[in-house]
């Protein structure tokens, strides 16, 4: 590389390969879940520590404003998925040809389907999350002598809040004396929030019966916390596959920079040749080919363990 930051010998093609292999990176970044920082940020901390990452370098005040801002603007127009159409727009341009253009607007749908699935199931979790919260605190509320109403009025507005109109149906119908059980149990339909049921269940039995509704709502918490538990572990077993996958998928993308850097025009065999284009087309089929037979493998492993709003 010379003093003036230009590669020798590397023209057009070479850093279209560059901008791929950045694109392709922020795709890995993507399907490896960094979405989903909280996830393992519980799996990294053993005993309350900060997190790993709390020492990095922050960016600066004036430029993390100003990221703020863009997104608060445009995070209800657009999603994350237009991001696809100013890469492929790139691509088309440096390797002079409308095939990456093209491909980027096919991505879109697709890319929006997987931010919708993976925001389905960050919710689904924080729904069950809720779950575990409201037992706990409703328990120590009924301990303290509370009426059970009056517990889950008592309860942090947050949880409630988490399962949308059906938790301010929930709040409604005990304040005003309504049926609390059929209100858990509407709220029990949101993806996450089944042991609502459960809680349902003891709160009809402890009305007519006259059992302590506390230590069932132990019961319900203590069984839901450990589904949770044991989906935590079962995702950390399978973050080696996953990683492995994705970086398998990405060694083409490896090729295309080294072809590019040796100056070998990888892109212009695969975009303006016959031949080039049907290696274009089998190599992304096969590659799609993997990527799905892997997710249908790792989406069996798991089970029945993801909340439901990540079972589509």
């Amino acid at each position: 590389m010379t003093t003036d930051g230009v590669i020798p010998g590397a023209g057009p093609v070479a850093y279209s390969a560059y901008a791929a292999m950045v694109c392709a990176g922020a795709a890995a970044w993507l399907m490896a879940g960094a979405g989903d920082p909280p996830g393992r940020a519980r799996l990294l901390l053993a005993d309350g520590a900060e997190p790993v990452g709390r020492g990095l370098p922050q960016l600066p005040d004036r430029l993390r404003n100003w990221s703020l801002a863009l997104r608060r603007r445009f995070d209800g127009r657009a999603g994350h998925e237009w991001w696809c159409l100013p890469g492929a727009l790139l691509l088309a341009v440096l390797g002079a040809s409308w095939i990456p253009l093209l491909l980027g607007i096919a991505a879109v749908p697709l890319v929006r389907r997987l931010l919708l699935r993976r925001r389905a199931v960050r919710e689904a979790r924080a729904r069950e999350a809720a779950v575990v919260e409201l037992c706990a605190a409703m328990a120590g509320e009924l301990r303290a002598g509370r009426q059970p109403e009056a517990a889950l009025l008592a309860a942090p507005a947050e949880t409630t809040e988490r399962f949308g109109e059906a938790g301010a149906a929930l709040l409604a119908a005990a304040r005003f004396a309504g049926d609390v059980p059929a209100a858990l149990r509407n709220a029990a339909r949101r993806p996450g929030g089944e042991g609502l049921s459960g809680v349902a269940a003891c709160w009809q039995v402890a009305v007519e019966g006259g059992a302590g509704l506390a230590s069932g709502l132990d019961r319900v918490g203590a069984a839901v916390r450990t589904v949770r538990d044991q989906r935590e572990d079962l995702r950390a077993q399978l973050s080696g596959p996953r990683s492995t996958a994705v970086a398998l998928a990405l060694l083409p993308v490896v090729g295309l920079l080294l072809g590019g850097a040796m100056d070998a025009r990888p892109l212009d065999v695969l975009l303006h040749s016959p031949a080039g284009l049907a290696c274009l087309a089998a190599g992304a089929l096969l590659e799609a080919a993997g990527l799905a037979w892997v997710a249908r493998i790792v989406r069996g492993a798991e089970g029945a363990a993801e909340p439901a709003g990540g079972r589509r």
